[in-house]
């Protein structure tokens, strides 16, 4: 789209080493039945044939305004789109997805029909990385902004990240995507946004959301739980109107040194305790840091639910050393 006037939606979609999937992705967003957009596609320094399939499609359709720099991860790469973006509302868009061809349609009518609503997600049909339907582990997303608040407090799913659409200014208002929450910077926006705007979800399945085992959330659950619980943490101390002490940091703070940088005691026990529980069905986890931290999290008393049944899902997975040390520090615990 290169005629100078402004679209209604700005699509923003990164992508790093996404060749697998990535054509699919981008044939859902230019078949949709809203065709008012610019479709921004970053290529976050991909090593394999990434860029050249963004190409092949941006010469076919104007509306495609590729980008193409060195790696920067994906929170630089959100950022830079939601600077870009020409349009007011923005609909994101991950590369392994599919979204429906209502999906714009709907969300974009929610937004024009609710002006106090700055963020609008959607229900999903799940998938497998061949496309097979898989089984869904929910009901849906809140719908209401009054729901979306209680989920926040039960711990429950907020929105799908790739299925949102949302007011640019709104976003950015709030600091945009904050560098410290790597793997789960989506969270931490809406826990932000959530006291400035109303944020809701279509009760309608309009995109097909691919589970698979090289996916980020995969690769880095434990890393993202971590996050998601310090997310909460950040939250709490806004909500009840102290300084959100992770706004302006890179990297989060270390879990034992939680109670100094928010004030407070026994912070980090209780993160180990969200993320142990969290991660007993993650075989990455069970892999790489999340085991050490259930076995630091037992160490320092806590409860065993559901930690005797891991140690025989370690068996099965082929790691009976991980097994006989979890089985040990129950046992001595």
């Amino acid at each position: 789209m290169n005629d100078g006037r402004i679209p209604a939606i700005s699509v923003a979609l990164s992508v790093y080493n996404g060749e697998r999937f990535l054509a699919s992705a981008i044939e859902s967003i230019l078949t949709q039945s809203f065709t008012d957009f610019e479709f921004l596609i970053l290529d976050d320094g991909s090593k394999d044939g990434s860029r050249a399939i963004i190409e092949s499609y941006a010469a076919r359709d104007s509306r495609i305004r590729p980008i193409f720099r060195a790696n920067k991860g994906l929170i630089v790469s959100l950022n830079q789109l939601l600077t870009e973006a020409r349009a007011p509302i923005v609909a994101r868009m991950d590369a392994d997805d599919i979204s429906l061809p209502e999906r714009f349609a709907r969300q974009y009518a929610f937004l024009q029909q609710n002006p106090d609503h700055g963020v609008v997600g959607c229900w999903t049909e799940e998938m497998d990385d061949t496309g097979a339907l898989w089984p869904l582990c929910m009901s849906g997303h809140p719908v209401t902004h009054e729901a979306f608040l209680q989920a926040i407090e039960d711990g429950a799913p907020l929105l799908c990240h790739p299925a949102v659409m949302y007011r640019r200014d709104v976003v950015l208002a709030v600091g945009g995507y904050h560098a410290a929450f790597q793997h789960c910077e989506d969270l931490d926006l809406w826990l932000r946004l959530a006291a400035v705007t109303r944020i809701a979800n279509l009760p309608e399945r309009l995109i097909r959301y691919r589970h698979y085992p090289d996916q980020v959330s995969s690769r880095h659950a434990a890393r993202q739980q971590i996050g998601a619980a310090i997310a909460k943490l950040a939250y709490q101390a806004r909500k009840a109107g102290r300084p959100d002490p992770t706004e302006h940091l890179d990297h989060l703070p270390e879990i034992d040194d939680l109670d100094k940088v928010f004030g407070a005691q026994g912070l980090p026990q209780f993160v180990r305790g969200k993320v142990a529980h969290g991660v007993l069905y993650s075989l990455q986890s069970l892999r790489d840091e999340g085991f050490d931290l259930i076995l630091r999290y037992l160490a320092d008393g806590g409860d065993h639910h559901g930690m005797w049944r891991t140690v025989a899902r370690l068996i099965r997975f082929g790691s009976p050393w991980r097994a006989a040390r979890l089985a040990l520090a129950l046992i001595k615990s």
